[in-house]
């Protein structure tokens, strides 16, 4: 008796096709319940620190220049560019890599070194108001365009690390992200953010020579 050839059931390549297609639905629903938003948020808090981190180097890089400029005109006010100086180093003294957004006490550790830099360089600018040779100075007021540009992307910078940090934190603390937080990504702890420490610290501060 002749047997039929043996196939495979007609089914099969439907099958697949249907696996296929439940596989990517599924994809496609967890993609829309938020599955991604916390490392999502988490990638834009780090990014948004590496701005922060330019914009005081921005500054720390142009303190140099301004105090040697100021010594020029004025080098009674040891006391004043001393201040600057010191202040700059210990600004520039903190480690600021990723890692600080995960130590809260170090973070508030650079805020502090940067409020003192704000404010040694506020009592220099004062300074400058008692010397009319050093305020029409060339360099001294291509420094100061520099600084106040410097000062507002410093404010922009904080703002939008602030935001990121906020949008982070709520995320893993409301629903359905607090459910993928504990499921999937329970090693992404809350961030620390900035902490004003002083009025208005959310605004630049005004650079008048």
């Amino acid at each position: 008796m002749q047997t039929l050839p043996q196939t495979l059931p007609i089914y099969a390549p439907l099958r697949s096709v249907r696996q296929l297609t439940a596989l990517l639905m599924l994809a496609f629903l967890l993609t829309g319940c938020g599955i991604n938003n916390i490392p999502t948020y988490d990638e834009k808090v780090k990014a948004a620190w590496s701005q922060v981190e330019n914009q005081y180097q921005r500054r720390a890089d142009l303190v140099p220049n301004l105090v040697e400029t100021v010594k020029g005109f004025a080098t009674q006010e040891k006391e004043t560019l001393t201040a600057v100086i010191e202040a700059r180093s210990k600004a520039t003294s903190i480690q600021v890599d990723e890692s600080i957004l995960n130590n809260p006490q170090k973070l508030k550790q650079f805020q502090q070194a940067q409020g003192e830099l704000s404010s040694a360089l506020s009592r220099l600018m004062a300074v400058s108001e008692r010397y009319p040779d050093l305020k029409s100075n060339q360099n001294f007021l291509t420094l100061q365009s520099q600084l106040e540009g410097t000062e507002n992307r410093i404010a922009v910078a904080r703002r939008d690390f602030i935001q990121s940090v906020e949008r982070y934190n709520t995320e893993i603390r409301t629903f359905p992200g607090k459910i993928w937080h504990s499921i999937l990504y329970s090693d992404l702890e809350r961030r620390e953010n900035f902490e004003a420490t002083a009025e208005n610290a959310d605004e630049a501060p005004k650079v008048e020579f």
